[in-house]
C-alpha cells in the first residue's frame, strides 16, 4: 500500500532536500577548480540539475560565466561536455544577463590550433544561435570552416549553419548562396552534400529566399536522381513548404507524382511519410483532387506495407475538415451517393483486411465518415463500421502481442466515438463487447473495460440483465493467477460501479469484497475505492477505506483515508431523504455534517507543506457551507409553515409595494432574504475555487460548476417564488437541451435542475399560498441531495501540475525589513517569474501569457498630512506578459508620495490558450518606507525655525513637479 500511494504526493516532492541556490553554486564550483579531471567533469553535469531548481537569471549568469571559463581552459572533453550542458539547458540561455562576456570566453577557442576544439566551439555557438543570432564574428567563423579540410570541423560548421539560418533573416540569405555553390559543386563529396541539403529548409524568412531556395531543391531532385538524394532533397522540401506556407499546394501534389510514378519503395515511402506530415499539419490544404489521387494509389498498389502508409494519410484526413470537401459536390455536379466515392471503397475493402493494421485504418475511416457527415443518409456505412469493429475486436482480443494490443486501443476508441456520434449503435456495440469479455487475454479485457465504461458513462446502455455476467466474470478473475489480476480487477469494478449508478446491491458488495479479501493488495481495493467515490456509491466506498486504515504506513496517509471514510459516510446519510419529510431530512443532514467535520479535521491533518491538499478541503468546505445552507433553508421553511402570513399579506405587499411582506413576520423576511444571498455567496465562492483549479480534469471542474448551479438555482427559486416573483426572469436559467452530457451524475443534476425550474415557473404563474411555495422549495433542496455526490479524480490524483514561482528585486535581505525610498522618487519595481511544471506539461490547458497585478497599501503613517491628489495615493497597476521558454520578466513604476510604511502585494494569474483567467497565485509581499527628501526636510524645518506654515508646493515635490 505503501508504495502505490507514493504517487499522491510525488508531484509535490515531498520529502525532499532543498538547499540554498548559492550554496549548491559554490559547491558545484568547487569541484570545478578541482585537479582531477573526473571531477571537474561530475561538477560540470551536475549543472543541467542545478538550472532546473534554481531557475533565476541570477544563477543562470553565474554557472554559465563559469562553464565558459572551464570551455576556455579545458581540455576538449570538458569542453565536450559544457557543449552537452549548454545544448541541455537551452531554454535557460536567454537568462544570461552578460551575454558578451560568456560569448567572449567561448569564441576564444575558435582560434585554436586543433581542429577538434573548433569544431566544439562551432557546435557550441550554434547551440547559442538563439541568444546571439546576428554576431558578425560567429556567421564569418562558420563561413570560414565549411571551407575547412578537417571532416570534423565542416560538418560541426554545417550544424552551426543550420541553427544560426534558423535564428538569423541576414545569415540565411547570407549563406544561402554559399551552399548552393557546395551543393552543386564537383569537389564537394556526395556524403556533404546530403549534410547540406537540410539547411534549406530554414531558407523560409522571405518569399524571394523561399522561392530561390525551392527552385534550388526543384534542380537538384532532377539533376540528382540517386535514392538517397531524392529522398533527402524531398522531405527538405517538404519542410521548408510547411515553414513558408505558401507551396504547400504544391509540394502535396509533388510527392502524389512521386508516389504514384516512382517505382522505389524508399521514395514511396518518403512520400507517405511526407505526406502524413502535412495531413497532421495543413489538412485544410487539400483538395478533393489529393484525396482521389491518394485513394487510387492505395487501391492499386498491390504492397501491404505501402497501402498501410496511405491509409494511415486517409484515416488522419478523414478526422479533419478534409473530408467534409472531398464528400461536397463541386457546383454543377449530378449528386453521387456516399457508398459511390473511393474512399468509402477503400475503407469497406479494406476492413477484413488480413493485415491488423490495414483494418484498422480501414473502420477509423468508415467511423470517420458516419462522425462528420452526420447530415447524409449513412445507415449501410454505419453497419459496415460496426462489422467491421466486431471482427476487429474478435481477432485482436485474442492476442497479447504489443502489435494486436495497439489495434485493439484503436478499435476501441473508434467504438466510443461511432456510439457518441450514433446512440441508437449502442447496444449492439455493447452486446459485442460483453460477449468477447470471457474469452479474450487479460491485457485485452482491461481496454474493453475502459471502454464498456467509457459507453455506459455516455449513455445508459449497461442493463441490470447484464451485471450477472460481469459478477460471474469478476468471480473468475479473482480466483484466477495471472499478473494482470489487480489491474483487470479494478477495470472490472469500474464498469459494475458505472452500470449501477443508482444503487449497489448487497450481492454485488459481497462478490466484490470477498473477492479484495482473498486475492487483492492494500493498492487496488484503494483504486476501486476511489472509483465508487466517484460514481457516488458512497457505503461500498466507506467500507473499503475503512478496511484499509490499518494498512498504510504513514500518519498522513492513515488520516487522508479516515477523511475519505468520513466523507463517504456522510454522503451514505443523504441517501434515505425522503421528499414530504423535513424532520428526518433534518436529522439526515445533521449526521452528514457531523460525519463532514471530523472528515475536514483528518483532510487537514493529512496534508503537509509540500502538499496542502488546498482543492479537497477547499471542496469539502464549501460541500459542509452548502449542507448547512440547505438545512438553514429547510427551518425556514418549516417557520413559514408554522406561523404563515396573513391571509391579506399579499394585498399588504402589493400596496405597500414591499413584496417581503408576502412572508408575514419581519424574522421570516429577514431569514429568507439572508438564505438567498448565502446561495450567492456560495456560488461566488464555487466559482473562485473552479478559477483556481487551472490542473483540474474537465470532469472535475464540470463537477465543480454543477454544484455552482445547484446553489444558483436555489437562490433564484426563493427569490422567484417568494422575495421577488413579480421580477423573475427564467430566460438566462432556460437549460440547453442540445448540449452533451459526460456522467450519469451530470445527467441527473441536470434533470433537477429542470424539473425544479418547471416546478418554480408554473408556481410562479399561479401566486399559490406561501407555505406551499415553502414546500417546493424544501423538495427542490432534498431532490438535490438525493443525487450521490461524485468526487472526481483532481480530488485523488493531480495529472497535471503547473506552478508559478515569483522574485522580486530590489528585495530586502529580511522580509520583515523595509525597502527605503525617498517620496520625491520612484520604485522600478522588477518582478521575474518562472512557470514550473509536473511531469505532464500542458495535459488539459497550457499557458499563454501572465497577468501581474500589483497594488500597494498605506499601512502606518509618519509625519504630517498633508493634501495630496488622489492618484499620488494608490498603486494599482496590471500587465500581461507571455512567458518564454517557462520564463518571463517585467517592471512597475511605483510612487510612495505620503511618508509612512507601504505594504505591495504583488499577484499572478494565468490566461490559457482560450483566454480564460485562472487564479492561480501565487501572492508575494513586500515593505516600502517612503522618507522625506533631504531638501524638503531641509526646508521644513527652516520654515518651522522661522514660525512659518509649510508650503504646499514644497510638500508636493514629486517625481512628476520636477518636469
Amino acid at each position: 500500500m505503501a508504495t502505490g500511494a507514493k504517487s499522491f504526493l510525488a508531484d509535490a516532492g515531498y520529502g525532499e532536500q532543498e538547499l540554498d541556490a548559492n550554496s549548491a553554486l559554490m559547491e558545484l564550483d568547487k569541484g570545478l577548480r578541482s585537479g582531477k579531471l573526473g571531477e571537474q567533469c561530475e561538477a560540470v553535469v551536475r549543472f543541467p540539475r542545478l538550472f532546473q531548481k534554481y531557475p533565476f537569471p541570477i544563477l543562470i549568469n553565474s554557472a554559465f560565466l563559469k562553464l565558459a571559463d572551464v570551455f576556455r581552459v579545458g581540455n576538449n572533453f570538458l569542453r565536450l561536455c559544457v557543449l552537452k550542458v549548454t545544448q541541455q539547458s537551452e531554454k535557460h540561455l536567454e537568462k544570461i544577463l552578460n551575454v558578451d562576456e560568456f560569448v567572449k570566453r567561448v569564441f576564444s577557442v575558435i582560434h585554436s590550433n586543433d581542429p577538434v576544439a573548433r569544431a566544439i566551439t562551432l557546435r557550441m555557438l550554434g547551440s547559442m544561435a538563439s541568444i546571439i543570432p546576428e554576431r558578425k564574428n560567429a556567421h564569418h567563423s562558420i563561413r570560414q570552416s565549411l571551407d575547412s579540410h578537417d571532416n570534423v570541423e565542416v560538418e560541426a560548421a554545417i550544424f552551426a549553419a543550420a541553427n544560426f539560418s534558423a535564428q538569423s533573416k541576414d545569415f540565411a540569405a547570407g549563406i544561402c548562396n554559399k551552399i548552393s555553390e557546395m551543393i552543386q559543386g564537383l569537389a564537394t563529396p556526395v556524403d556533404l552534400k546530403l549534410k547540406l541539403i537540410p539547411i534549406l529548409q530554414h531558407m523560409h524568412h522571405d518569399a524571394s529566399l523561399a522561392s530561390s531556395s525551392r527552385q534550388l531543391l526543384q534542380q537538384l531532385v532532377t539533376s540528382y536522381p540517386s535514392t538517397k538524394m531524392v529522398i533527402v532533397t524531398l522531405h527538405t522540401f517538404t519542410l521548408l513548404a510547411a515553414s513558408s506556407l505558401v507551396d504547400i499546394p504544391k509540394q502535396i501534389q509533388l510527392l502524389l507524382q512521386y508516389l504514384k510514378n516512382d517505382p522505389r519503395k524508399a521514395v514511396k515511402r518518403l512520400a507517405i511519410q511526407d505526406l502524413k506530415l502535412l495531413a497532421n499539419k495543413t489538412p485544410h490544404t487539400w483538395s478533393r483532387e489529393n484525396i482521389q489521387a491518394l485513394c487510387e494509389s492505395a487501391l492499386h498498389t498491390p504492397y501491404d506495407s505501402l497501402k498501410l502508409g496511405m491509409l494511415s494519410v486517409l484515416s488522419t484526413l478523414s478526422g479533419t475538415i478534409a473530408i467534409k470537401q472531398y464528400f461536397s459536390s463541386p457546383p454543377g455536379a449530378s449528386t453521387t451517393t456516399v457508398r459511390s466515392f473511393d474512399l468509402v471503397k477503400l475503407a469497406q475493402e479494406c476492413c477484413y483486411h488480413n493485415n491488423r493494421g490495414i483494418a484498422a485504418h480501414g473502420v477509423r475511416i468508415l467511423t470517420n465518415i458516419s462522425a462528420s457527415c452526420q447530415e447524409k443518409d449513412l445507415l449501410p456505412l454505419e453497419q459496415d463500421a460496426v462489422f467491421g469493429l466486431e471482427a476487429l475486436l474478435v481477432l485482436c482480443s485474442q492476442d497479447d502481442s504489443p502489435g494486436a494490443q495497439a489495434t485493439l486501443k484503436i478499435t476501441l476508441t473508434c467504438m466510443v466515438k461511432l456510439v457518441k456520434c450514433r446512440p441508437h449503435l449502442s447496444q449492439s456495440v455493447v452486446e459485442s463487447l460483453l460477449t468477447q469479455l470471457h474469452s479474450a487475454q487479460d491485457a485485452a479485457r482491461i481496454l474493453m473495460c475502459h471502454c464498456l465504461a467509457a459507453i455506459a458513462m455516455q449513455l445508459p446502455v449497461l442493463a441490470d440483465g447484464m451485471l450477472g455476467d460481469l459478477m460471474d466474470l469478476y468471480k473468475l478473475i479473482g480466483q484466477s493467477t495471472t499478473d494482470k489480476k489487480q489491474e483487470l480487477l479494478v477495470s472490472l469494478a469500474t464498469v459494475i460501479f458505472v452500470s449501477s449508478q443508482k444503487a449497489l446491491s448487497s450481492e454485488i458488495k459481497t462478490v466484490i469484497k470477498q473477492q479484495l479479501e482473498n486475492a487483492s493488495n492494500g493498492w487496488t481495493a484503494y483504486r476501486i475505492a476511489r472509483q465508487a467515490s466517484r460514481m457516488g456509491n458512497h457505503d461500498m466506498a466507506r467500507e473499503l477505506y475503512q478496511s484499509l486504515l490499518t494498512q498504510v504506513a504513514s500518519e498522513h496517509f492513515y488520516f487522508w483515508l479516515n477523511s475519505l471514510k468520513e466523507f463517504s459516510h456522510a454522503e451514505q446519510c443523504l441517501t434515505g431523504l425522503q421528499e414530504d419529510n423535513y424532520s428526518s431530512a433534518l436529522s439526515c443532514i445533521a449526521e452528514a455534517l457531523k460525519s463532514y467535520h471530523k472528515g475536514i479535521a483528518s483532510l487537514t491533518a493529512a496534508s503537509t507543506p509540500l502538499n496542502p491538499l488546498s482543492f479537497q478541503c477547499g471542496f469539502v468546505k464549501l460541500r459542509i457551507d452548502l449542507l448547512q445552507a440547505f438545512s438553514q433553508l429547510i427551518c425556514t421553511c418549516n417557520s413559514l409553515k408554522t406561523s404563515p402570513p396573513p391571509a391579506i399579506a399579499t394585498t399588504i405587499a402589493m400596496t405597500s409595494g414591499n413584496d417581503l411582506q408576502r412572508c408575514g413576520r419581519i424574522s421570516n423576511q429577514a431569514r429568507m432574504k439572508h438564505s438567498m444571498e448565502e446561495f450567492r455567496s456560495l456560488a461566488t465562492r464555487y466559482g473562485d475555487l473552479y478559477q483556481s483549479s487551472f490542473d483540474a480534469d474537465s470532469a472535475t471542474l464540470r463537477n465543480v460548476e454543477l454544484q455552482q448551479q445547484s446553489c444558483l438555482l436555489i437562490s433564484h427559486a426563493i427569490e422567484a417564488l417568494i422575495l421577488d416573483p413579480e421580477s423573475a426572469s427564467f430566460q438566462e436559467y432556460s437549460s440547453n437541451g442540445t448540449a452533451h452530457v459526460e456522467s450519469e451524475y451530470e445527467r441527473r443534476m441536470m434533470s433537477v435542475f429542470n424539473h425544479v425550474l418547471e416546478e418554480v415557473e408554473s408556481l410562479n404563474r399561479k401566486y399559490a399560498p406561501v407555505s406551499y411555495l415553502a414546500t417546493c422549495l424544501c423538495n427542490a433542496v432534498i431532490a438535490l441531495l438525493k443525487v450521490p455526490l461524485s468526487f472526481q479524480r483532481y480530488f485523488f490524483q493531480k495529472l497535471q501540475s503547473t506552478s508559478i514561482k515569483l522574485a522580486l528585486s530590489p528585495s530586502p535581505r529580511n522580509p520583515a525589513e523595509p525597502i527605503a525610498v525617498q517620496n520625491n522618487q520612484q520604485l522600478a519595481l522588477k518582478v521575474e517569474g518562472v512557470v514550473q511544471h509536473g511531469s505532464k506539461p500542458g495535459l488539459f490547458r497550457k499557458i499563454q501569457s501572465v497577468c501581474l497585478n500589483v497594488s500597494s497599501v498605506l499601512q502606518s503613517k509618519s509625519g504630517q498630512d498633508y493634501k495630496i491628489p488622489i492618484d499620488n495615493m494608490t498603486n494599482e497597476m496590471e500587465q500581461r506578459v507571455e512567458p518564454h521558454n517557462d520564463y518571463f520578466s517585467t517592471q512597475f513604476l511605483l510612487n510612495f508620495v505620503i511618508l509612512g510604511t507601504h505594504n505591495i502585494t504583488v499577484e499572478s494569474s494565468v490566461i490559457d490558450s482560450n483566454g480564460i483567467v485562472w487564479k492561480t497565485g501565487p501572492k508575494t509581499t513586500i515593505f516600502v518606507k517612503s522618507l522625506e527628501d533631504p531638501y524638503s526636510q531641509q526646508v521644513r524645518l527652516q520654515q518651522q525655525q522661522q514660525g512659518q506654515p509649510p508650503s504646499q508646493q514644497q510638500q508636493q515635490r514629486t517625481a512628476y513637479s520636477r518636469f
